[in-house]
């Protein structure tokens, strides 16, 4: 496991409402990763605050089964932190209602960072903070919906270059009442490619002042993250690709960044039989979530390459784990492995998951001619809510 190798940020919770965390940590939501089974499994190595996939707002309003599924929380999880997508004030004002009037959350999210085409093109995710007006709608809504249940926005710095939105953003979101305000440092062209410009989250924690400003973007260990903290000023981290095949991040960051008995005692070296038990694990609990071992069992072959980067695990035993369709015989090709095998260092570190390249937006047309919604672009972002990761 990584060392850390910034001095130690000062201890320190974080508030977000009246949430109170032991670690200034949040787990960004990812679609297809963070359900149930990763959120148990992340907790089960630090503090935080474990933020579910996605929701939609239609479908959570029309009580989609499978939206109700997601949204449904482990007696172990708390805080329940759910993350709602919307572009439309009224629905998303409704679904935060649902939320709140069924006791289905401790915490909500709006997610205004989703830089995905299909979503982009249609006036939502990262544009949507663009027309002003419309943000400022939705965001001032569900937060008078939320009441007394912390309510918070994560967003980009902007469509692209030419074209930023985060600081207005802040201001409007801060003056609407939300609880805290996340920044991915990256606008929506450039996707996940290139670096975090770590700077925009400085200057957005200067433009925010009364409420926790959260940072995100290029976090891969514990080191990344307090030096953000110390290089932005900013309230917390929020980490995502970072922590894929690694829930022991949080082990870490809560070491670095947390209080007293924020995480175990004694940090543990990740030899590759520590990585094969938390892959276990994960499977286990993934087999639990689906209540159908086949189907647990074939989710976790997307994090085989994740988990075992730079470990000494040949490519034909690679393959006969990301075609495993029974614990059993995930018990029998994870025997085969040499418990002992070392962690790898750099090898193991770094990036993960897809990054993409640099690409112009796909926007509405006319989207950018003018900061408020016209009935052109009202029309365009009807069909915006689409089941997309974003952030």
């Amino acid at each position: 496991m990584e060392r850390v190798t910034t001095a130690p940020a000062p201890a320190r919770a974080l508030r977000i409402g009246p949430i109170e965390l032991d670690a200034p940590v949040v787990l960004a939501p990812m679609a297809g990763i963070t359900n149930t089974a990763f959120r148990r499994l992340c907790r089960e190595y630090g503090a935080g605050l474990y933020v579910s996939e996605m929701i939609t707002t239609r479908a959570l309003v029309e009580r989609n089964a499978t939206t109700m599924r997601l949204i449904t929380h482990h007696e172990s999880e708390t805080p329940r932190s759910i993350q709602l997508y919307g572009v439309d004030p009224a629905t998303t004002e409704a679904a935060v209602r649902l939320l709140v009037e069924e006791d289905r959350a401790d915490h909500i999210d709006l997610n205004f960072g989703c830089p995905v085409p299909k979503v982009t093109r249609r006036g939502g995710g990262a544009a949507l903070p663009w027309k002003l007006g419309l943000f400022r709608a939705i965001v001032t809504r569900a937060a008078r919906a939320a009441g007394d249940v912390p309510l918070t926005v994560k967003m980009r710095k902007g469509i692209d270059a030419d074209h930023l939105t985060y600081l207005d953003a802040g201001r409007i979101a801060e003056d609407a009442g939300v609880a805290a305000v996340a920044l991915h440092a990256r606008t929506a062209s450039e996707f996940y490619s290139g670096q975090a410009d770590w700077s925009a989250i400085a200057k957005l924690k200067e433009t925010v002042t009364s409420v926790p400003v959260l940072g995100n973007g290029d976090i891969w260990s514990a080191d990344d993250a307090a030096r953000m903290m110390a290089e932005t000023g900013c309230d917390g981290v929020v980490v995502g690709r970072g922590c894929l095949g690694r829930p022991w991040l949080f082990g870490d960051l809560a070491r670095a960044l947390g209080g007293a008995g924020a995480a175990p005692a004694e940090p543990v070296d990740a030899t590759l039989g520590f990585v094969a038990a938390a892959f276990r694990r994960h499977a286990e609990l993934l087999v639990e979530f689906f209540d159908d071992e086949d189907r647990g069992c074939r989710d976790i072959r997307k994090h085989v390459a994740w988990y075992f980067k730079g470990y000494p695990v040949g490519g034909e035993l690679r393959a006969s784990l990301a075609t495993a369709s029974s614990l059993s015989e995930i018990d029998e090709l994870l025997a085969s492995l040499d418990p002992d095998a070392p962690y790898p260092g750099a090898a193991a570190e770094g990036q993960r998951g897809r990054a993409g390249t640099p690409k112009r937006p796909a926007l509405p047309e006319g989207w950018l001619s003018s900061r408020e919604l016209s009935a052109e672009a009202s029309s365009a972002i009807a069909d915006a809510e689409l089941d997309h990761s974003g952030g």
